[in-house]
């Protein structure tokens, strides 16, 4: 009977702990930028270990692998496990990581059983889903979601100037297949990224959507001048615009309590000379919001405070689009099966909207999608501090082959 079936959670934690040896730094976390040396090395680590689980594995034009076990109906679209095993700069051991690993842990679990589904299972490590080498943020699912064009993400650029074209070709990993096909399902197994399932004291997050984001370059312009001559009302000083427009973007994150997020996670000034008034400085600015109404009124209140502030110190101020995500509402029968598993087993949870932004809000335009999240300690990701307990990956991983074992019974 697959009711009785679990995940070796030791394995799972084994895994976790292994492939955390690729771009591991001294704080305890990672340096794993997409199609980095150490995300190619990963990558290679993930690929041989999935071969040896007996799955046939490819890879896309955009560096998307998928590594399928076979189905025993011909014909089925395969249910896709999806994650990404690329990090920040000073990053942590588990942010995509656990939800690429879990799959191959449910693999191994069915290999274990002598189980085989009738839906091919597949797992995918999707290229580039933090944003934070090429940006915009989850470009290869992207494109494998039709919402960027496959020559738009390889044209992609790095701080150096180097595209994502000619990355994924360094790394190995520019595949021979096209980009897109037919999936039953996708679903996603991730850490929480926030406070509110341990602070909930809850083992297992329903995600049942994910809020919408914009993403903005702001250049604000001015004159360069001495700092010891000009006087402070005939400056046209860009760093104090940038200054009165990082509170700004503080207030508009402010605006709607429980809804409204904003964050400036760059800010840079030119030339850079501690006794010379600043040119230019560049900054990024991010807001959230649940709906899409409310991240119209979040820009509208962005851009009057831009001009405002403009005006008043004789700077200019340009902001540029660079990356828009809606709102998105996962699968009814996904999510139905996601918690059909999470009764099963007997976990304690609740429905969760996700903050972050994650693969699963492409291919929820492509596939059915949902998602499923672990608690992480004191809601902390994107840092090198980030931590779940070996319980929490085998719960959440456990979580995932029954909702998987779930859909491909209906």
């Amino acid at each position: 009977m697959t009711g009785n079936l679990r995940v070796d959670g030791a394995r799972l934690w084994a895994s976790l702990i292994e492939t955390a040896q690729f771009g591991a730094t001294p704080k305890g976390g990672l340096c794993r930028p997409a199609l980095s040396a150490e995300d190619a090395a990963v990558r290679r680590w993930f690929v041989a270990a999935a071969e040896a689980a007996g799955c046939t594995v490819g890879v896309d034009a955009i560096g998307n692998i998928f590594a399928r076990r076979a189905g025993s109906e011909a014909g089925l679209a395969p249910i896709a496990i999806g994650s990404h095993l690329d990090t920040q700069p000073t990053g942590g051991r588990f942010d995509g990581i656990l939800g690429v690993l879990a799959g191959l842990e449910l693999v191994r679990t069915l290999n274990d059983a002598g189980h085989v589904t009738r839906h091919p299972i597949e797992i995918i490590d999707w290229t580039n889903e933090e944003g934070a080498r090429f940006a915009p943020a989850m470009v290869a699912a992207g494109v494998f979601g039709g919402v960027f064009d496959l020559d738009y993400a390889l044209a992609r650029t790095d701080k150096a100037g180097i595209t994502l074209g000619a990355a994924l070709a360094a790394s190995g990993f520019a595949g021979p297949e096209p980009v897109g096909h037919r999936l039953a399902a996708h679903y996603e197994l991730h850490i929480e990224q926030g406070p509110v399932l341990e602070a909930a004291g809850l083992e297992i997050g329903v995600v049942v959507g994910v809020q919408g984001i914009r993403w903005f370059d702001v250049t604000v312009s001015g004159l360069a001048c001495h700092a010891g001559t000009m006087p402070m009302a005939m400056r046209r000083d860009t760093l104090n615009g940038a200054a009165r427009l990082a509170l700004a973007v503080d207030a508009v994150g402010r605006s709607e309590p429980g809804l409204s997020l904003s964050t400036i996670g760059i800010f840079e000034a030119w030339p850079g000379s501690r006794n010379t008034v600043p040119e230019t400085v560049r900054m990024s600015v991010d807001l959230r919001h649940p709906e899409a109404a409310g991240l119209d009124r979040m820009k509208a209140m962005f851009r009057a405070e831009a001009a405002a502030i403009a005006a008043a110190l004789g700077v200019d101020i340009a902001i540029a689009p660079v990356w828009s995500s809606p709102p998105v509402d996962f699968a009814p029968h996904c999510i139905a099966a996601v918690r059909e598993a999470v009764a099963m087993l007997g976990y304690s949870h609740q429905d969760i909207v996700s903050g972050a932004g994650h693969d699963s809000v492409y291919t929820a335009r492509v596939a059915p999608t949902a998602m499923i999240f672990v608690p992480c300690e004191g809601g902390i990701s994107h840092n090198e501090a980030e931590n779940i307990t070996p319980a929490q990956a085998e719960a959440g991983a456990n979580v995932l082959l029954h909702t998987v074992l779930a859909h491909d019974a209906a």
